[in-house]
């Protein structure tokens, strides 16, 4: 039943979703490194993660318990970036390109999670 992680769209999707982040947070200030960009980061990698862990998993039900978990780090990072725009950390553009890419994400773990037979 183990599905091959690497080879799902989804994972290869919000791994490259991380790299996005990183970058973005790279230029937050100083004192938020162990704040906001913390957060932003940890939940980035939380969503490949998942992907990852759950394919592992036995049975679909425990895979789409993991890639609940992946959608709930998608929604905390949506949160957190709306932080950091009204912090003026991020430009409007910026949030709404990465909410954008982060949406699309969202819909396909989504629509992914539904076509699994629990």
């Amino acid at each position: 039943m183990a599905h091959k992680f690497k080879e799902l769209q989804i994972w290869q999707r919000s791994r490259a979703f991380c790299s996005v982040i990183y970058k973005l947070t790279a230029d937050f200030p100083e004192t938020e490194k162990f704040g906001l960009v913390n957060q932003l980061r940890r939940a980035s990698v939380s969503i490949p993660s998942n992907i990852a862990e759950g394919s592992s998993r036995s049975s679909n039900k425990d895979f789409t318990r993991f890639l609940t978990i992946s959608i709930g780090s998608a929604y905390e990072i949506e949160t957190q970036l709306l932080i950091a725009y009204d912090l003026k950390f991020i430009s409007e553009q910026e949030l709404k390109e990465v909410i954008n890419d982060l949406n699309e994400i969202i819909k396909m773990i989504s629509k992914f999670k539904s076509s699994l037979k629990t």
